[in-house]
């Protein structure tokens, strides 16, 4: 008998009759003796419809109200799920994040798991029944209900894992593993039979959409067994795990980018200490995330440096940058948008020279120029103009031998949360 946790997304949960077939796959696991955790997504654009009506009625909603009306979306799908188990003849309860136990930060609309008092979901698998807990969501410590922000069905259902200690967290979605690249861009992607934490974690952080990073961190430090599979079919997933078993002569496993990037230039700054801490600390106090740093030469004292972040906050990030002018003089800012990023990864980087180079060159085979660059030991990312992304992807993904003769991908819409 194993324990095991199952995420279904969106588009998973999306219609009455993908409901039908997903209770009928999680009694098919009951009754091969396992225990059975669900956790569930919003169904199909429930969120977003919830969104638009909101700002129909309060163009700037506040967050603790937003937090309250987006919790409904999964706590339909969970209950709608529960009733059709049921329908087939199965045992199910469906709880809430805050009856299931998840207690999160006092931060509205992007909480971090606190603890996770998890004696609730295990009397009711002692009873026998699958218990099916709506995901994304929590209870501060005041007693107010809480969303975990982008990835938060993710994160609920391997940090449940951890605090059952479940054999293994399968999170299905709408494609059936990890995949080389996106196989909407690259039509004869591979997909990967394993991948390490490190690796899934750069890509995730890097726009590869499968999995969220804040589920792969928990995953790695809770050393949680994670697979990802298609909720359409039955196909073996893609294990991540610790160590995974590296393909000869394969440095890079996996190419991933982002179409939301902006960049932001300062110039004419005092070089002296303490600027860049001025500067990005301020930034961090608005919870901008900022990304690729660069900084250029010096010249009569003075720097230039330039730096990213995503699209939605490069109006917020230059408004930031205005009200600390008096503090760090500059002479003046410049931005740019539709900028991309564009990835590869690979722990076989580390001892494959040369790996950067080739990134460089299939990129300027293609005419387009390289604006900014970000290393470490198993990835490098370069920022590009946007419009040929999608001729770069393919272009690296044939130069690092990644392409397959045979194109296996099988999934639907897009998944959500």
């Amino acid at each position: 008998m194993s324990l095991i946790v199952m995420k279904f997304g969106g588009s998973s949960v999306g219609s009455p009759e993908r409901m039908q077939r997903v209770a009928s796959r999680i009694i098919e696991r009951q009754q091969e003796g396992n225990k059975i955790v669900v956790v569930v997504s919003a169904m199909g654009d429930t969120t977003d419809d919830l969104i638009d009506q909101s700002k129909l009625l309060n163009p700037n909603p506040p967050a603790r109200e937003m937090d309250m009306l987006l919790t409904t979306g999964e706590q339909i799908s969970m209950a709608l799920l529960s009733m059709t188990i049921q329908a087939q003849g199965g045992k199910a309860v469906s709880l809430t994040g805050w009856q299931a136990g998840i207690r999160t930060e006092s931060v509205h609309a992007k909480a971090k798991i606190t603890d996770i008092r998890p004696e609730r979901i295990l009397g009711e698998l002692e009873l026998g029944q699958v218990v099916i807990v709506a995901g994304f969501q929590g209870m501060s410590e005041e007693g107010d209900i809480t969303t975990l922000g982008r990835g938060g069905s993710d994160t609920t259902a391997v940090a449940l894992a951890a605090a059952i200690k479940a054999d293994v967290c399968e999170i299905y979605t709408d494609v059936d593993g990890v995949y080389s690249t996106d196989p909407r861009v690259v039509k004869n992607a591979r997909k990967l039979d394993e991948i390490s934490y490190d690796e899934m974690l750069e890509l995730a952080h890097l726009g590869a959409a499968v999995l969220h990073p804040r589920a792969v961190e928990y995953a790695k430090h809770y050393n949680v067994c994670l697979v990802v599979r298609s909720s359409f079919t039955k196909n073996e997933g893609t294990y991540v795990k610790e160590e995974a078993v590296m393909e000869q002569g394969i440095a890079v496993r996996g190419i991933a980018f982002d179409k939301n990037v902006a960049r932001i230039t300062i110039l004419g700054v005092e070089d002296e200490p303490g600027v860049l801490a001025h500067v990005f600390g301020a930034l961090a106090e608005v919870g901008i995330d900022v990304d690729i740093i660069v900084q250029s030469g010096v010249l009569d004292g003075k720097a230039d440096f330039s730096f990213t972040v995503s699209g939605e906050d490069k109006a917020k990030a230059i408004e930031v940058i205005e009200t600390i002018r008096t503090r760090v003089p500059y002479r003046e800012t410049s931005s740019e948008d539709g900028l991309v990023k564009v990835s590869i990864v690979g722990a076989g980087m580390v001892s494959n020279p040369g790996v950067a180079a080739t990134m460089f060159e299939a990129i300027s085979s293609l005419g387009v120029s390289i604006k900014m660059v970000s290393t470490s030991e198993i990835k490098c990312s370069c920022v590009i103009s946007g419009e040929q992304l999608n001729e770069v992807v393919r272009s690296l993904h044939t130069a690092f031998g990644l392409d397959t003769a045979e194109h296996a991908f099988v999934g639907g819409p897009q998944e959500r949360r």
